[in-house]
């Protein structure tokens, strides 16, 4: 007698990928620092509340420039690092540029940001630098995953042996151009974020503001800011043109901040030479130099990882329930054509605060542990996750008419607008940890004993070694979960069980 035995379907693959991120979540909770300080967030809440209602500024002229310095910074980045990304995207079948564009986006803008401050100060050239470097390597990545997804029959029709870059122009370019495009634009919101963010360091964008008035407990000031802040990102389709890029791009070097302290790359040689390496290693003491890294391991760097991996966990499965939970108040199909609005709001405030500022308010309210942290990375990263999946639902509800006898309400969302949004969701969920992990690492930088305190102390008692040590460690910590996430995410794909089963649908037992 024969039987069948299937082979492992896509779905079965999908929960046992979310079953694994879950127990991960459930494992990291009894170890994360996420306690809870006696304050009381509901009179701080209550200001924040009032100053969000009722902003005030006093200084408009401050304001401005605030904006300018914060769209100059993103603009000329993205400018820089979009062609040298496109270029790196045509060389990435090399192991070496892989490696290479791995590395440079591995690191946050902060802590580049930190670095280049120590060889050209509170610079122009220190925002720009931190900002493009880490965006060269994720326009690489993406470009070159987007050059994969098109057709490879036009490439036939080239003479052998032409030039890479001309085979990339008459073929590849061409066909991938709509969601080059998509992407760069995509990639300018996420560079107004972290141009803004900059103001953590001390340059003068629109994150400094914020940060100070914040301190100062300035609340109506702060509203002001945030306001800014989002209806600069809510119109961006409408100013931002490829035609008045001619016009934007003088102005934009225009606006750049003035250089505070020095600005020479004179004391770049010292710095990657000297400044960078332990004493010991310096001057051969090998006994010395195994006892400085061993202390550095046990005080600073396990520590300091195992919070980052644990808030990194909770955040990433938190990610995933904010995106479940929000998504349908934003679509046509369940939330209907009036009430979408206000959930796509809700979408464009969770999306368009950066993570450092909503940790930094979260702060206020609960006191300095990991729970901001989580609570700040889960809402603007779900927030996206949620905007990007009700957009697709929207798209598909224009494409195809709803049938009468569809379920409505809570029936729909569980039957039909979930199911098929959640191998989406959980692709786009992956491409995400890459990026939470890299924002819990640097939002040690409020206090929370992530990788990025120990960083954030190590540049302010000018101890560039450790500082070194510990951003090579977040390096490679994040190489190694973007492997991981690839691998979950090839291994949850349908089309990866559909191949499955075409070798071996059944076979007799």
């Amino acid at each position: 007698m024969k039987s069948l035995v299937r082979a492992p379907s896509s779905v079965g693959a999908m929960n046992r990928v979310c079953l694994l991120l879950l127990v991960g979540a459930l494992l990291a909770l009894p170890w994360a620092d996420l306690a809870l300080y006696p304050v009381d967030p509901w009179q701080e809440l209550g200001r924040i509340g009032h100053g969000l209602l009722l902003p005030a500024w006093d200084e408009p002229r401050i304001l401005l420039e605030a904006v300018g310095q914060t769209v100059a910074f993103a603009l000329l980045a993205v400018v820089i690092s979009a062609p040298a990304g496109l270029i790196l995207a045509m060389l990435f079948h090399w192991r070496l540029v892989r490696v290479f564009c791995a590395t440079i986006r591995s690191v946050h803008e902060l802590f580049w940001g930190l670095i280049f401050m120590q060889l050209y100060g509170l610079s122009a050239t220190t925002g720009l630098l931190a900002l493009l470097v880490p965006f060269a390597g994720m326009f690489a990545k993406v470009f070159a995953e987007i050059f994969e997804q098109q057709a490879r029959d036009p490439a036939l029709t080239l003479a052998p042996g032409l030039a890479i870059g001309k085979r990339y122009a008459y073929t590849l370019i061409p066909q991938a151009l709509p969601a080059l495009l998509s992407y760069t634009r995509y990639r300018f919101e996420c560079a107004l974020r972290s141009s803004a963010i900059l103001g953590f360091i001390g340059l003068p964008t629109l994150g400094f503001h914020l940060e100070t008035a914040f301190k100062q407990g300035q609340y109506a000031e702060a509203g002001t800011l945030l306001w800014a802040f989002l209806v600069l990102i809510a119109t961006t389709r409408f100013w931002l043109r490829p035609w008045l890029l001619p016009v934007y791009l003088p102005v934009a070097a225009w606006l750049l901040p003035d250089t505070i302290g020095f600005s020479n790359g004179g004391y770049f040689w010292q710095f990657v030479s000297e400044d960078i390496w332990p004493a010991t290693l310096r001057t051969g003491d090998l006994v010395g130099t195994l006892d400085w890294y061993g202390r550095m391991l046990s005080e600073q760097v396990w520590p300091g990882l195992l919070q980052t991996l644990l808030l990194t966990q909770l955040a990433l499965v938190l990610t995933a329930g904010v995106a479940l939970l929000v998504y349908p108040l934003a679509t046509y199909a369940l939330a209907g054509p009036l009430l979408r609005w206000p959930g796509r709001f809700l979408l464009l405030v969770l999306r368009s605060i950066p993570e450092m500022v909503l940790a930094f308010v979260f702060m206020l309210l609960c006191g300095p542990s990991g729970l901001p942290a989580v609570l700040a990375l889960a809402l603007h990263n779900g927030g996206l996750i949620a905007f990007l999946i009700a957009n697709a639902s929207d798209a598909e509800q224009q494409a195809s008419r709803q049938r009468p006898d569809d379920p409505r309400g809570l029936l729909r969302y569980a039957y039909i607008e979930t199911p098929r949004r959640f191998p989406a969701l959980l692709a786009l969920l992956f491409y995400r940890w890459e990026v939470i992990l890299r924002e819990s690492a640097i939002l040690g930088i409020l206090g929370i004993t992530t990788l990025g305190f120990y960083v954030d102390s190590a540049f302010e008692e000018l101890r560039y070694d450790r500082a070194f040590l510990l951003i090579a460690v977040t390096a490679l910590l994040n190489v190694w979960v973007d492997a991981v996430s690839r691998r979950l995410r090839h291994w949850a794909r349908p089309e990866y069980h559909a191949r499955l089963r075409c070798r071996q649908p059944y076979r007799a037992c």
